[in-house]
């Protein structure tokens, strides 16, 4: 049988799981960034796949504890929403990671970390904003908005000018098609930032 706190639900319960997702994410931003900076840069995957399994832990046990909990702190959609834009930011690092290890040999000469630093940022601004979720402080939450957009902003300005390398006539093919593929990938991983800081900022506005 369910005890009366499990069918009515503790907010405080739901709190705790976007919290731990959103550390999920930052830790694998973090670990990213910490491998693109060294200079032998030698993948070491499995920090990504811990993240990942943080991640999809904490996702499973947000589906379980909705299922349960006949009352919950915000919408039903909201969480669900927050936890699927959450578990997307892990995924993504984790494919750079694992392609990144296969083509090492060819990307000595390209210098990742400055977007990776960029990532970490921004998942660090998720972290805040999920945490700041309890306190339904708008104007804190809008202060954490206009940082990550700032962020994505900045992401794509750099973007532009990647492309610009790529169409100067300057690189061979297999240059130009790494260099497209893995800042595109990092570029998204911050996108995924952004999309899980919009759905957690659409939340304090809409109960705040």
């Amino acid at each position: 049988m369910f005890s009366l706190q499990t069918i009515f639900g503790s907010g405080k319960q739901f709190y705790e799981l976007l919290d731990e997702s959103a550390d999920a994410a930052y830790e694998a931003a973090k670990a990213l960034h910490a491998m693109l900076k060294e200079a032998d840069r030698q993948p070491a995957l499995d920090a990504f796949k811990l993240a990942r399994v943080r991640e999809r832990s904490a996702s499973d046990k947000i589906g379980k504890a909705l299922v349960e909990s006949f009352m919950v702190p915000i919408e039903r959609e909201d969480i669900e929403s927050l936890g699927s834009a959450l578990y997307k930011i892990p995924k993504q690092i984790e494919k750079f990671a694992d392609r990144y290890s296969l083509a090492l040999q060819h990307l000595e000469h390209i210098d990742f970390a400055p977007r990776a630093a960029m990532l970490e940022q921004a998942a660090s601004v998720v972290v805040e904003m999920i945490h700041e979720l309890k306190h339904m402080d708008l104007d804190r939450m809008s202060v954490l908005n206009e940082k990550l957009r700032s962020l994505e902003n900045e992401a794509d300005r750099l973007m532009l000018e990647l492309y610009r390398d790529i169409y100067s006539g300057k690189l061979d093919h297999l240059q130009m098609f790494l260099l497209k593929e893995f800042f595109e990938i990092l570029e998204k991983a911050i996108d995924r930032c952004r999309e899980a800081g919009v759905v957690a900022y659409q939340i304090v506005l809409k109960n705040s």
